[in-house]
């Protein structure tokens, strides 16, 4: 599954730069095929953004990755 999500996620962002370029490199004529450009480049970043995270949580839990630093917070803290 999880070689699944990487690859999503190297699809998503090419789709994401691809897009967000058309986007923005087109002229004002192309009114239309800039709104489909700009959708298709948010979604492609929506879903590079979402693959990334599961990537990052799922090497966190397997150990692949060491686990962030995170604070806990105690019960004599919050008395």
């Amino acid at each position: 599954m999880a070689k699944l999500i990487a690859v999503l996620n190297v699809i998503a962002w090419s789709g994401f730069w691809a897009f967000g370029y058309l986007a923005l490199s087109s002229g004002s004529e192309a009114g239309s095929q800039t709104v489909v450009a700009i959708l298709l480049a948010a979604l492609g970043g929506a879903l590079g953004l979402w693959a990334y995270f599961w990537l990052i949580r799922h090497s966190e839990a397997t150990g692949y990755a060491k686990p962030r630093n995170r604070v806990t917070i105690t019960e004599e803290e919050t008395a």
